[in-house]
């Protein structure tokens, strides 16, 4: 049983790894098998397709994402912009980890696969849409109580928080193209804008 988990566990994380770093089509599973030293065998044994394997793959990278997010955002002790400030300086610390250890910014999976995956696969864009609704409901969870408390003043919470995950996912994007974290300094501003928020709760959130 333990080398089963094993041998699943070696395939997950090396076909997480692959796909980060060079996409998801270019991969087949003969080489994620050898890249992972399992037999071939295995990966069926596991696994019914490919696809399936991207399924798995995308379930575990949001699923521990999602606690970060969670870890961040649910904190009640803190005011919800002051919450939200600090989701993008852990993506941006996150980034700058990653080019300092590979040289380069793979970029954000989730968005890297939509572009990619949205006109291939109708069972992997679904899961995306389900992945991304998830980080909107998330942030307008934030959005709802930073307006309840006067912070910010917005026509339509669930659009706005929407703006945040756009304007986040397309800064990793820039961020990506261009091999620096420089665009992720500009979150937080263009977030304050988007959300129309007052003076008065910037300077606390600083």
């Amino acid at each position: 049983m333990g080398r089963t988990s094993d041998a699943r566990r070696k395939i997950l994380d090396t076909a997480q790894s692959l796909i980060e770093l060079r996409g998801y089509s270019a991969l087949g599973v003969a080489e994620i098998c050898k890249a992972a030293e399992v037999p071939k065998g295995s990966f069926y044994y596991f696994f019914e397709s490919k696809e399936a394997l991207a399924l798995t793959v995308l379930d575990e990278h949001w699923a521990a994402e999602r606690r970060g997010w969670s870890g961040l955002l649910v904190d009640g002790r803190e005011p919800p912009l002051q919450r939200l400030r600090r989701l993008f300086q852990a993506t941006e610390a996150e980034y700058r980890a990653g080019r300092e250890v590979r040289g380069s910014i793979a970029g954000c999976m989730l968005g890297n696969l939509s572009l990619e995956m949205c006109n291939q696969s109708e069972a992997v864009r679904d899961r995306l849409k389900e992945i991304f609704e998830d980080q909107v409901d998330m942030i307008e969870a934030v959005v709802t109580e930073a307006e309840g408390r006067g912070e910010i003043t917005v026509a339509d919470t669930r659009e706005s928080a929407r703006a945040v995950v756009a304007q986040l996912e397309g800064q990793v994007l820039f961020a990506k193209l261009y091999n620096t974290t420089s665009p992720l300094g500009a979150l937080w501003a263009n977030c304050l804008a988007l959300l129309n928020a007052r003076p008065a709760s910037v300077t606390a959130a600083s």
